[in-house]
């Protein structure tokens, strides 16, 4: 059984950075849960967000969404290689270009600098949504 002594040493930066990815990956779960329902919200990507956030901050949770009935084939396709729902990739190409438009338009109006970098993050984005195999049931 392990003791204090044999036990890693955990940084500040940890014990402050793991409760803040177990929040993120639950509000992106509560999204993608909402998503499942609600057409305008893309399921897979807040999915995969929670999975991340999970993996980095509890290995319980991780293996919870994972093990999921509901939620985790939406992570077991993507990680298998069978891609995302074409609604899904519809959907985050909506609400990605219509999110980067309206802030390079209205937000940042007068930082050419910062409107050329969204529309730099958002052709990468969009580049990297082509490329995944869309998923055919």
């Amino acid at each position: 059984m392990p003791t204090l002594q044999n036990r890693p040493a955990i940084s500040k930066k940890q014990r402050i950075l793991k409760p803040l990815l177990l929040v993120a990956g639950t509000v992106s779960l509560v999204l993608g849960a909402i998503g499942i329902f609600l057409p305008i919200l893309p399921t897979t990507p807040f999915l995969l967000l929670s999975a991340a956030c999970y993996f980095r901050s509890s290995e319980r949770m991780y293996n919870w969404l994972l093990g999921n009935r509901r939620f985790g084939k939406y992570i077991k396709n993507y990680r298998e290689g069978k891609g995302i729902p074409l609604k899904t990739k519809v959907l985050a190409f909506a609400v990605l270009w219509a999110g980067i438009l309206y802030s390079a338009i209205m937000v940042v109006d007068e930082f050419f600098i910062a409107q050329f970098a969204l529309l730099i993050i958002a052709l990468g984005v969009s580049v990297h949504l082509i490329r995944l195999p869309t998923f055919r049931k």
